[in-house]
């Protein structure tokens, strides 16, 4: 692949065979960005587990503390009263029914975030193979099935964020922007880290966390430490 001189210009200014403690890759991160626009900061983990086996699942949600820097839309499927409890959390579009025919008839996906209460598990069960692949299907265990809405929707507009293993074992999460303060950065990693880790699998056998890469939206990976990520 021929890389670019900004991407090129970013290599330079660190060695790709070494992991780094937490700040110092944050900060390269910050050094590395050169696009024009705030670069968003991903975070990629592998683990030493086998996804193809139910019992070895790492998937869970988290409320980052200093939020994504990403404005973020919702929708809710609710009915009765849970209609106006979403709305008055800030909710961007709620329904049932129409919303779901929207989305399956019009390839509509204005939202980046869905939540359904359980009574609306069936209308949303619809159109179940449009939203899984997209990561937009509600599920119980990243709180996205709810009868709680407010709650649901206020994690959500704060910077709640969904971690789920890939085919490939690994993780991959957005932890805020390149103009954030390192600080803030690092407690986000940190809070998404340390819920990681308690999610691992009982079954899980030998090192847990493989490796750590640090990015920017268009900058290079930088490899962090697993042995001090929560130092």
């Amino acid at each position: 692949m021929k890389r670019g001189k900004n991407y090129k210009d970013s290599i330079s200014l660190y060695d790709v065979t070494q992991a780094y403690e937490t700040f110092d890759a944050v900060e390269l991160v910050k050094k590395t960005a050169k696009a024009k626009f705030d670069e968003t900061v991903e975070i990629h983990i592998r683990l030493g587990v086998d996804s193809r086996h139910a019992d070895q699942q790492v998937r869970g949600a988290v409320v980052l503390p200093n939020g994504t820097g990403k404005s973020v839309k919702v929708l809710v499927f609710a009915k009765g009263d849970k209609i106006t409890e979403a709305e008055a959390a800030g909710a961007d579009y709620v329904g049932g029914d129409e919303l779901a025919e929207k989305i399956k008839s019009e390839n509509w996906f204005d939202f980046d975030v869905a939540i359904a209460t359980p009574d609306m598990m069936g209308v949303v069960g619809k159109i179940g193979r449009i939203l899984g692949p997209k990561g937009l299907m509600p599920n119980p265990k990243a709180g996205t099935v709810t009868m709680d809405v407010s709650r649901a929707v206020t994690d959500a507009k704060a910077g709640k964020i969904e971690y789920r293993l890939d085919k490939t074992n690994i993780i991959h999460c957005i932890i805020g922007k390149v103009s954030f303060e390192s600080d803030k950065l690092i407690e986000n990693l940190r809070t998404l880290m340390d819920a990681i880790i308690k999610a691992k699998p009982a079954s899980s056998k030998g090192q847990y966390l493989k490796s750590i890469t640090l990015t920017s939206t268009m900058g290079p990976g930088i490899k962090v430490n697993t042995q001090k990520i929560l130092d």
